[in-house]
């Protein structure tokens, strides 16, 4: 029995660090993935998608979201179980509830609304570990795994779960977390056959039978390894998992040090050699020193390339990039009168420490520019 895991869609997500053609593009993008593992299923054989939360951003969504979220789904050609997470959970005003959602909803495509064995195909159970508040009163998979036996004979069942496990970097406050030994019970027991947990963006392996597929749409720079779905293949024994990359975004750190221009068009090399640049976010995480001259060339340089990246930011916390001005950064401009004044003042405060030396410098690069120092 081979079926697709995948979770944290977050269909809806705001994305308030794009511009709005750029969001625009990323929005979409989180559709298409649905698309995509929809066609990832025909390639594999597979009986049914399995999505472990946070399907939704939020619980409240344009109505727009969900005709599109919708759309999507009917190019899935095999069930489609939904588990609502943190973000979506089954609560007074759970998205799972509106008229917008039951009324338009694809007949294939299901709602694990408790823990009770879902028949998706024949001969799969899936049990299910959804979530009805934000902060739920204790281990939720552990509390939908308690009451089963082991599974009948000719039965696969798959437990769906969402949250932070106890091995990898657990809230040791949240009474939430999911006990990875109890799980490992499960399934040594005969209960469960695999563990599909949603909550980490990254795919990640838990344990040979218990894994996080990640999000299908990296969300976050952090993330190590998203953008995946799993093919996961159960005969008998034997388990066999597959990571498919489904994604087309990429949030990636440029980290550089530049102390002179060189090492500032090797960075621009850089740069141009990163693909699909309208699909790439990045944040630039530089130090070293610059001359005026140097400083100013970045500048233009960076907003060159502003117009084709998704986005490209200096990372402020990760960013120590100090211009000192050059003897022979102005030599060459016609500056006189009030201009050179001005600039005297401004090379007299750089060379001071503090925030007043960073605005001078700041302001030296904007006059290198605007009387044609950096072309």
């Amino acid at each position: 029995m081979r079926f697709i895991a995948s979770a944290d869609w977050q269909l809806g997500m705001t994305a308030h660090f794009l511009d709005d053609d750029a969001r625009a593009r990323y929005q979409r993008a989180r559709l298409d993935a649905i698309v995509r593992i929809g066609e990832v299923a025909d390639e594999h054989g597979a009986a049914f998608v399995l999505v472990c939360g946070d399907v939704f951003e939020s619980n409240q969504l344009d109505r727009a979201i969900l005709a599109r979220t919708f759309e999507a789904l009917r190019a899935v050609h095999v069930p489609v179980v939904l588990l609502p997470g943190n973000h979506d959970p089954l609560d007074a005003s759970s998205i799972y509830d509106a008229d917008a959602f039951t009324q338009r909803v694809p007949e294939h495509v299901r709602v694990l609304r408790d823990s009770t064995p879902l028949e998706v195909v024949p001969g799969v159970e899936v049990v299910g570990a959804p979530w009805f508040s934000k902060r739920p009163a204790g281990d939720l998979v552990a509390a939908a795994c308690a009451p089963l036996e082991a599974a009948p004979d000719g039965i696969v069942r798959v437990i769906a779960g969402h949250g932070a496990v106890s091995t990898l970097a657990p809230d040791r406050d949240s009474v939430a977390t999911i006990d990875v030994d109890a799980l490992r019970r499960v399934v040594s027991d005969g209960r469960a056959s695999f563990v599909v947990l949603g909550d980490r963006h990254s795919t990640t392996e838990v344990d040979e039978r218990i894994r996080y597929p990640g999000t299908p749409e990296v969300t976050a720079r952090r993330e190590e390894d998203p953008g995946n779905v799993l093919v996961v293949d159960l005969d008998g024994d034997a388990v066999t998992i597959e990571p498919v990359h489904v994604g087309r975004w990429r949030f990636t750190t440029v980290e550089a040090r530049l102390d002179s221009a060189d090492d500032v068009d090797a960075l621009e090399r850089r740069l141009d050699e990163l693909s699909d640049k309208d699909r790439t976010a990045v944040w630039l995480a530089l130090g070293g020193t610059l001359s005026t001259a140097a400083a100013a060339r970045l500048d233009a340089m960076l907003d060159e390339k502003r117009e084709v990246f998704a986005r490209l930011e200096h990372w402020a916390r990760h960013t120590d990039l100090v211009v000192v001005p050059d003897g022979h950064d102005f030599a060459d401009l016609e500056l006189g009168g009030f201009a050179r004044a001005a600039l005297d003042e401004l090379v007299e405060r750089a060379a001071r420490e503090g925030d007043d030396a960073a605005a001078a410098g700041d302001a030296l690069g904007l006059l290198y520019r605007l009387a044609g120092g950096a072309r």
